[in-house]
């Protein structure tokens, strides 16, 4: 016994005089290894074969055509090669003669002439190769040709093509009649690499020169979990993703809905270069932008360059909402992130009205800073109840903003003061509805701060075209409800996320200061209290008497000075 398999059967004709069959000589066995390993000359059915199919090919001797036919047939499988015809083995072995050395998949089959079985030989790019698309083949070949099982042999060469010989048996039925060609298209597709899809994706959607400086930049750098999670043509958007990223602490961000995701679910990428993004920096940011943050998966991209990227893809789920225009919500969603990232906007769940609202982060930014001075003016209830208040009636909350744009946007076109009353009417006939009096205490005040601000820089823009990070109102402090005595006659308030400050003044001449305050949640008392003073002492020289004073919302550590003093 050499080894498992099935069984050779060499039969021999007996004829009469006359021609006819008489009988037959068999002989069941498997060869041995002298009839595989014997050159195909030496073996005299096998010679005759071969010098058939090289007549026929009529190529010049000793020329390469013919050295090269010589050597496929000389490496054809020997089983086969016993049993072909020779017909079928010239169309087989010119067609691997013109395959070349192009990396291209082919197909040849051959039918038993008994149908017990069919042999499939197979050539795909060595590159490609591997168990897991052998598996795949032999399972599409088994049964696309109906059979019941398969056995397959692999040979490797200097050629950059691997050889795969799979035959498919059948036992006691006939295999069906298959388009060969349409067949070996399905091969071509299952043997196909992900960094062969993302080749093609990346020519279609940057052109063949963009697309392959591309390919050579990224496709070697993804990793087994990413290839295995992400479609190729998901990878190029993420790749123009890395590409937009300018400089180290630059982001890149992706707000998605996956295909196939249930109500309320959205996705979100975020891309930077070097490192990982803190979860302890970007989870309270997604979570205060309104959504639950149900898992984050990490992938790390090395570029041929040695360059890390990381890509962090957090699933999400918008609480009580089915429907999300998330063409909508991108663009919003995304500045405000970074924005918040870059510090240009704080961190708190006033950014849940970027979604909840349909507001952007300036709109959002100008609410937080009518909150910040509603607390200096004494307003009682705390941030955290306004905050949810104001995500509580998004539509109020929308249409304040609304109000202050028909007062102050410098593009308006038409009647202000008609676009005003409008707008106050329906934030009006909105609080009727509020059935909640601290809630209505909250949004009345802030219609009343909004129509008691006089002026804003708030639609000013700075030397580089964007706009200032700092928000600044003029009131008229007569008009702002619940504000202590005595009341100047204007007062400035000016929030940004790293500065605060008021300016209290009493008459439209007066003397005074500024001061660097250390008090963060009081600082217009203090600042009111020196205002008392100033018109005691200047009441000689001028009637009223005027004051500012600041704080640093984010300082350097305290016992660096030299920072300290210079921050200030």
């Amino acid at each position: 016994v050499h080894r498992p398999g099935y069984l050779d059967y060499v039969g021999v004709k007996r004829f009469d005089a006359n021609g006819a069959v008489i009988g037959e000589r068999r002989v069941l066995g498997l060869f041995t290894s002298i009839a595989y390993n014997a050159k195909a000359a030496d073996i005299p059915l096998l010679r005759r074969k071969i010098s058939a199919v090289i007549q026929r090919a009529g190529f010049l001797p000793r020329s390469h055509a013919a050295k090269a036919l010589v050597t496929i047939l000389e490496q054809y499988p020997r089983d086969e090669l016993f049993q072909i015809d020779v017909d079928t083995l010239y169309d087989t072995a010119m067609g691997i003669l013109r395959l070349g050395e192009r990396q291209r998949t082919r197909l040849f089959l051959r039918r038993d002439v008994f149908g017990r079985f069919t042999s499939c030989l197979v050539y795909v790019p060595r590159e490609s190769y591997n168990t897991d698309l052998r598996g795949r083949m032999q399972a599409l070949l088994t049964s696309a040709l109906g059979g019941d099982s398969s056995e397959f042999q692999v040979q490797f060469s200097d050629s950059p093509m691997a050889r795969v010989l799979i035959v498919v048996h059948s036992r006691g039925a006939v295999a069906p009649e298959v388009d060969v060609r349409e067949l070996e298209q399905r091969i071509v597709q299952i043997s196909r690499r992900w960094q062969d899809e993302l080749r093609t994706a990346l020519h279609e959607a940057c052109g063949e020169e963009r697309g392959n400086t591309l390919y050579e930049r990224y496709a070697g750098g993804f990793a087994a979990g990413y290839r295995e999670e992400h479609d190729p043509r998901v990878a190029v958007r993420d790749i123009e993703l890395m590409e937009s990223i300018e400089g180290p602490d630059d982001l890149a961000m992706s707000l998605y809905l996956p295909l196939e995701a249930p109500p309320g679910r959205l996705r979100f990428k975020l891309v930077r270069t070097g490192e990982l993004a803190p979860l302890s920096q970007s989870l309270p940011m997604l979570e205060n932008m309104g959504v639950t943050v149900l898992e984050e998966r990490p992938y790390e991209v090395r570029c041929a360059d040695g360059d890390e990227v990381w890509i962090d893809d957090f699933g999400m789920s918008v609480p009580d909402r089915e429907e999300i225009d998330v063409d909508g919500l991108r663009a919003r969603f995304q500045e405000a992130f970074l924005r918040t990232w870059q510090g240009d906007n704080d961190n708190d769940p006033f950014n849940r009205l970027v979604l909840l609202a349909g507001l952007d982060w300036r709109g959002v930014s100008l609410l937080r800073a009518y909150m910040r001075y509603m607390k200096q003016a004494t307003f009682m209830l705390s941030r955290a109840y306004i905050q949810q208040t104001m995500g509580a009636h998004p539509a109020i909350s929308a249409a304040l903003v609304q109000l202050f744009f028909a007062r102050f946007d410098p593009a308006l076109q038409g009647d202000r003061d008609a676009a005003q009353a409008r707008i106050t009417e329906r934030i009006l006939a909105a609080l009727d509805q509020v059935s909640n009096l601290d809630e209505d205490r909250i949004l009345r005040q802030y219609l009343a701060l909004i129509q008691a601000t006089l002026r804003t820089n708030f639609f000013q823009r700075a030397a580089g075209g964007g706009f200032k990070p700092v928000i600044s109102f003029k009131f008229d402090p007569s008009k702002v409800p619940g504000l202590p005595q005595p009341r100047p006659m204007f007062e400035i308030f000016v929030c940004s996320p790293q500065v605060e400050g008021v300016h209290l003044r009493g008459g439209k001449v007066a003397r005074g200061g500024l001061r660097w305050s250390d008090r963060l949640e009081d600082y217009r008392t203090e600042v009111l209290g020196l205002v008392k003073a100033q018109q005691v002492k200047n009441s000689v020289i001028v009637p009223v008497g005027s004051k500012g004073g600041f704080v640093l919302k984010r300082p350097p550590a305290a016992s660096d000075r030299e920072a300290l003093m210079k921050e200030g």
